[in-house]
This record gives C-alpha cells, structure tokens and sequence, in this order.
C-alpha cells in the first residue's frame, strides 16, 4: 500500500533535543506491506455475570486501561505508573487519591468484563514482520519499520509487557506462532472515547501526561517519558500545531554529530514508519520547535526521564492521545 507522509525535520531534533528556528516538512512516499488487522475500538461496557470485584493488581491495571487510565505496559506489578494512574481514577471518581485498593476504591472500579481472552495473529500480521537494521542506512532501505517478532506484535497490541504474555502462555513456541496458535492475552483493546480534549497537562515531577475536557475533569492518562537533561524540559503553555498519524523519520546527521555513521553518510535519510520509526505511531508537535508528543519503539522505557526533550509514550497511548488531539488544543507543562 502506498503511504503519502508528511514529516518534518524536527523529527530528527526530538532524539537529539535540539532547538531549531523553523520546522520544515518533507513530503515522502513508503511503500508498506500489508497492514495488519487492528480490534475495532470499544468502549467501557459490561457483560453477564460483570462488573464484580477487582482481585489483584493484573485485574486493575486492565480495568484501568478500558477506562482510559493507562498504567503503560500491563504486568501485574501494583508499580509507581500503576499508582498514578489509579489516583488519576480515583481524582475522578471523587475518591480519597491515595493510590490504595481500599474499600471505596474496590466498590468503585469493579472489573467490567473478563480478564483475558485468546486472540490468534493473522496470517497478514505475521507477514509484516521483519527485523530492524541496526544501522540508519539499514533502516532508511526498509519498507517499514514494523514488528520484529510476534511476540512484540501481539504484546503491543493488548497494551501487555511481553514478559506477562510469556507468562499467561507458556506453552508457545515464539519462533513458531501460526494464524491458529491461540494466544491468552490481556482483555484491553484500542480504547475509543468519542470526544475531544479541552487541555493536555504535563506533570513533569509525576511524569504524567492527562487529557482534560471543558469541564476539567480527566478523560485520559498516560505515563510519560521526559528529558533527562533539566534544561530541555520545557515548562509553561504550549499549543498542538501538527498531528501526524504513522509518521516517517528524518536523520540528520548534523544532529547527532557522536554518530560515526552520519558523519561517513553526510546526508539526511527518510526512515519510513511504523511501531519501531524511533517515534512510534504517532506524532504530536508543539510549538516550540523540535518538541512533540509522540510514541516509541519500546514502551517497556516509558516513565523514565531518559529522552532528550520530547515527551514520549506508549504506542497505543499515543494512538489513543491523537484521537482526543487537534491543531490548537493547549498543552500545559507544569514543573
């Protein structure tokens, strides 16, 4: 399928955490093989049988991220993103924010539906596959930067850490999977909310990211990866200025001058997308230039002050975070 992106230059800018004066777009064609076939997007429902109590910290974290409360890959382990992102529920419900499974909490956030249930990857997502260069050159020549393995496809698309897939399957052969292997996976599909945000806010201490309606109150919550470096942490207001869905990426070797392979290149490379383009699915752009909102190739990472500017999420958050976007919405960076 032939894939028409706009992408800017600034993309290059957000790894390195540069600052440029102006923004300028390149528009490429990639040619992709076929895309794989996502869930339809569902809303927060109940079934037979459901809600019942929350047992364990699995079961929050997956009733959590229906609800739009994302605790970055699901894992099981009660962590500091799973805490934040049940305060962030608790904040709404009108609840102490204490980030405990005490009483009230229990009887409020119930689980809506099963758990889990068994998915298989079509033949078509298993053709997609293909392994990342390790060189920009390499990666330049791909048609796309997709999935590796099946086990990270399937891992990212039910918003799972492959080690807690590995765990609910351990009879799976990775390096073996079929259209008919069936596979147990978290029951957390693409999260759908049929409104548009009012407000982002950044809480850089909490590394949060929470999308606001005209009301104030949250409709989204994401962990967020923030600059390592104090000084490229940009704090105050912001607007969107561009939305790019399933962006490309441009190297310019100026920016990384550590980069022994740019400096022999001497010229700028196009990387075409997908989930491991070194800003994932999705791009946001701010108005400061060279700083964004935008997905990455290792989700696991999230929640770290290991970037060099740009704010960085979980592909499927950011997918959900572009959906909630548009050009203008306000973005607040507080400290």
């Amino acid at each position: 399928m032939a894939l028409l992106v706009a992408w800017s230059a600034a993309s290059a800018l957000c790894a390195q955490g540069e600052v440029m004066p102006q923004v300028v777009f390149t528009p490429v064609v990639i040619e992709l093989p076929p895309e794989p076939v996502e869930p339809a997007p569902t809303e927060v429902g109940t079934m037979p049988g459901y809600p019942r109590r929350i047992d364990g910290w699995l079961e929050v974290q997956i009733e959590l991220s229906r609800r739009g409360f994302s605790c970055g890959p699901i894992d099981g382990i009660g962590g500091a993103q799973t805490g934040a992102a049940l305060r962030a529920f608790q904040m709404e419900a009108g609840l102490d924010p204490n980030g405990r499974l005490d009483t009230a909490t229990l009887a409020a956030l119930q689980l809506t539906a099963p758990a889990f249930f068994v998915r298989m990857l079509s033949a078509g997502d298993l053709a997609s596959l293909q392994p990342v260069s390790e060189t920009w050159l390499g990666k330049s020549q791909q048609s796309a930067l997709a999935h590796e393995t099946a086990l990270e496809s399937i891992a990212e698309r039910f918003h799972a850490h492959p080690n807690l897939v590995r765990q609910l399957n351990p009879e799976v052969d990775w390096t073996a999977v079929t259209p008919d292997t069936p596979i147990t996976v978290p029951a957390i599909e693409r999260v759908f909310r049929n409104i548009k945000a009012a407000r982002l806010a950044i809480r850089l201490a909490d590394r949060v990211l929470r999308a606001h309606d005209a009301n104030g109150g949250v409709i989204a919550h994401f962990p967020v990866s923030i600059a390592r470096r104090v000084d490229k942490r940009p704090v105050g207001e912001l607007k969107v200025t561009v939305i790019a869905p399933d962006p490309n990426y441009t190297f310019d070797p100026a920016v990384f001058p550590e980069s022994d392979e740019g400096r022999k290149l001497g010229r700028r490379l196009i990387l075409p997308p997908g989930p491991n383009n070194p800003v994932g699915v999705a791009w946001i752009g701010l108005n400061l230039p060279g700083y964004g909102i935008h997905g990455t190739p290792i989700p696991e990472h999230v929640g770290r002050t290991e970037s060099h500017g740009c704010f960085r999420l979980a592909n499927w958050d950011a997918r959900s975070l572009i959906e909630l976007a548009w050009v203008g919405l306000p973005v607040v960076v507080e400290p």
